[in-house]
């Protein structure tokens, strides 16, 4: 198969299955902005807030009851994630959805999404960073695979609320 053929298939392809298409798409953005996002938690887990890792929030009705009880990981996991959700605005934006709603709109809207989820994914992994933490099994490779988890529950609301509210086209779905 040639190059020219190959790229006749692909256009082909993307054609005939737009929503399939998206969701790839969607998919490759989330996987590239997740390894930004894993990174950042890494330097913060372990360089930045190394000391913090095991420091008690303090006393706290609020993050008592939602299980949070360390600072590094609190810290970590709100930061890294606000950094990961913004790369994944725009690239969504840009080139998943080639999205043309009005911008203030679906940036207000993007952003109420994601206060939503860096509040689960705070609580998330932080929850299960204590968790972990008091039973021992804290580790580079055991909090990297927890982020991976934590990063990846949100999909089941994220990708809906992208693609059909927020990043909304005004033209036909045939430039997409």
């Amino acid at each position: 198969m040639d190059k020219q053929d190959a790229k006749a298939r692909i256009a082909a392809f993307t054609e005939k299955h737009k929503e399939i298409w998206k969701f790839i798409k969607f998919t490759f953005t989330g996987a590239s902005t997740s390894v930004l996002e894993m990174a950042v938690f890494a330097l913060l887990q372990y360089v930045i807030f190394a000391s913090l890792r095991e420091a008690p929030v303090g006393d706290s009705a609020v993050l008592d009851f939602l299980g949070i009880e360390y600072k590094g990981y609190m810290y970590s996991y709100f930061i890294s994630a606000t950094i990961g959700y913004a790369a994944a605005y725009v690239m969504n934006r840009k080139l998943t959805f080639k999205a043309d709603a009005n911008p203030v709109l679906s940036t207000v809207l993007y952003a109420i999404m994601v206060v939503c989820t860096i509040a689960f994914n705070t609580w998330f992994g932080s929850f299960i960073g204590t968790w972990v933490t008091n039973n021992g099994w804290n580790n580079f490779w055991v909090d990297m695979l927890v982020k991976l988890i934590v990063m990846t529950v949100p999909t089941l609301w994220t990708y809906p609320l992208n693609r059909f509210v927020i990043h909304r086209k005004k033209k036909s779905d045939k430039e997409a």
